[in-house]
């Protein structure tokens, strides 16, 4: 495994991690799977272990908390999240102090730990002041809650916004911005998150890299059943379009010119900017996780990222 700074600061996280959306909780729900799935990325030598409140409703914080008290703390770095509705409580959403002081009591507690590595503001809340927002995180990092705090999927002029005000009066900073990043979905954090992240030293932990599957290779015939596409129609409508399809297809022969699948030349690709400090996978199977480590032994040269790029060429992305 090989590991990659935040950016300018000084904690380090493996290049692929194991995130617990969609999965843990939900297509997998099952201890032992999970337990399996976890040794096998830790003794490859996974760090970071992403997570969020909201993920099956506190159940995927409750899975994993319970399998990783089982290893050293120093050796990991646990992150959690906090923004959507975790209650019907009229303070039980967004990134207001009550809400971001008690949310993450309620994690720490379901993670089984005594602090948070990294803390993701998971979305930008526009009904509270960036003055709050700063300061209730900031907050928590001098409590020992937290060791920093990130944003996550927030435009690039309020991170620019954040950070400077942070900086400013001397407080904590975001450190590290966790955008959806793929071949599939990339013109907006080309254009606009890694120009910032690159200014202020931040780093990028990137969600979905494989497309929510698509870029495996495993729809190119159809839609398998219980297939994270098949449950999301969401996702399934702006990605598996009859484009991407074919788009997938060739991009196997590139695949195989290097002997490696399409998952694994998919998180390369990814990995191939420097600013991107870990790639987040999900995974419901050990099978499905070995195949994504992978990737950190592929070597991309320019030519091999031009005829990619031909296939994938940046544009509007498909949730624009």
């Amino acid at each position: 495994m090989n590991y990659r700074k935040l950016g300018q600061y000084g904690i380090k996280v493996s290049e692929i991690s194991l995130g617990a959306w969609v999965t843990y909780g939900n297509q997998v729900k099952d201890l032992e799977t999970i337990k399996q799935i976890t040794k096998l990325a830790y003794d490859a030598g996974v760090n970071f272990f992403d997570n969020a409140d909201v993920y099956a409703m506190g159940a995927a914080e409750e899975l994993m908390g319970e399998v990783l008290k089982d290893y050293p703390r120093h050796t990991l770095v646990m992150s959690s999240k906090v923004f959507w509705p975790t209650s019907e409580d009229a303070n039980g959403r967004g990134l207001g102090r009550k809400h971001v002081h008690e949310s993450i009591d309620r994690s720490l507690k379901r993670l089984q730990t005594d602090y948070l590595d990294l803390y993701f503001a998971h979305r930008y809340d526009p009904e509270t002041p960036m003055e709050e927002i700063v300061t209730a995180f900031s907050d928590l990092v001098k409590a020992g809650k937290i060791l920093y705090w990130g944003t996550s999927e927030w435009p690039a002029a309020r991170i620019a916004e954040a950070v400077t005000f942070a900086r400013a009066n001397g407080l904590a900073a975001p450190v590290v911005e966790q955008p959806q990043y793929s071949l599939v979905y990339r013109d907006r954090v080309e254009k606009e998150i890694l120009p910032e992240a690159e200014r202020f030293g931040m780093g990028l932990v990137v969600w979905s890299p494989l497309g929510q599957g698509v870029l495996t290779g495993k729809y190119d015939e159809g839609l398998p059943e219980g297939s994270r596409l098949a449950q999301y129609e969401q996702f399934r409508e702006r990605l598996l379009t009859e484009e991407n399809r074919e788009r997938v297809k060739k991009l196997k022969a590139v695949a195989d010119e290097l002997g490696v699948t399409r998952t694994q030349l998919a998180l390369a690709w990814v990995l191939r900017k420097g600013q991107v400090s870990s790639a987040i996978t999900g995974a419901r199977t050990p099978e499905q996780l070995q195949e994504s480590l992978g990737a950190v032994e592929v070597k991309l040269t320019p030519e091999i990222i031009e005829k990619i790029d031909a296939i994938f060429p940046p544009g509007p992305d498909c949730y624009a």
